[in-house]
């Protein structure tokens, strides 16, 4: 579905990325864990085109999708719910929704669709008249996660949305994921919380320094003595 081949990114002098291969099928949650640094939000931005690929290739059901815009790669059904939430603060909940929207006509629909996620986060129907930037960490991160969905994406991809999140939203935040998923989303996941990922994930990347060094099955990567010491806190 979507294919990421020899992604190679640069900052300056920095190589941040160096020889990415990942493939993530339909329907599936696929995973990238690692250190800080290790280059997983570069390759979330490099799939959106927000940062430019020194080499590479990213397809989308056999189309490549390389050099296109950002705007372009949204409207293809690719979106990403960005680290730190990044909801429009002075905007209401219902104004943030409708932005993500921005690249649909169909009026209908967009009701329809706003009406689903006020379904899915009753809470964010409670507060729809309410400043996004006047709600709890986890609200906007539902925010964040419903405005993604009002575009219908095909991959929906997340970056640390359990960052800064009490353990009690982490579970809530994990609790949607797999919600999302049960409703037949793709999703690509980045989350420093090691566990809780592989936990939900069909298939994980381990990323080092720019570099693929392990990947599999989550649940073999639970296991995997490795994974455990470097990223799950459990000594050999």
């Amino acid at each position: 579905m979507l294919e990421v081949s020899n992604l190679h990114v640069r900052y300056g002098g920095i190589n941040a990325l160096r020889g990415i291969n990942i493939s993530i099928e339909e329907n599936k949650i696929v995973t990238l864990i690692g250190a800080n640094g290790a280059g997983k939000s570069s390759t979330l931005r490099a799939i959106m085109g927000l940062v430019d690929k020194a080499e590479g290739k990213v397809e989308y059901n056999g189309e490549d999708l390389t050099n296109l815009h950002t705007k372009d790669i949204v409207k293809k059904g690719i979106v990403m719910v960005p680290e730190g939430r990044r909801v429009f603060e002075n905007l209401t909940v219902e104004e943030n929704l409708i932005l993500g929207a921005y690249t649909r006509t169909d009026q209908k629909g967009i009701k329809e669709d706003m009406d689903k996620v006020y379904d899915m986060f009753p809470r964010l129907k409670e507060r729809n008249w309410q400043k996004a930037g006047t709600l709890s960490g986890g609200e906007q991160q539902m925010l964040a996660v419903g405005r993604a969905l009002m575009v219908r994406p095909k991959v929906l991809m997340m970056d640390e949305p359990s960052l800064g999140l009490a353990p009690l939203l982490v579970k809530d935040i994990f609790e949607i994921i797999r919600m999302l998923h049960q409703q037949g989303n793709t999703i690509l996941l980045v989350e420093q919380n090691a566990k809780k990922a592989l936990e939900v994930a069909d298939y994980a990347y381990v990323l080092e320094t720019g570099e693929l060094v392990l990947e599999g099955p989550g649940e073999d990567l639970l296991e995997d003595e490795k994974v455990k010491e470097a990223y799950l806190g459990e000594a050999r």
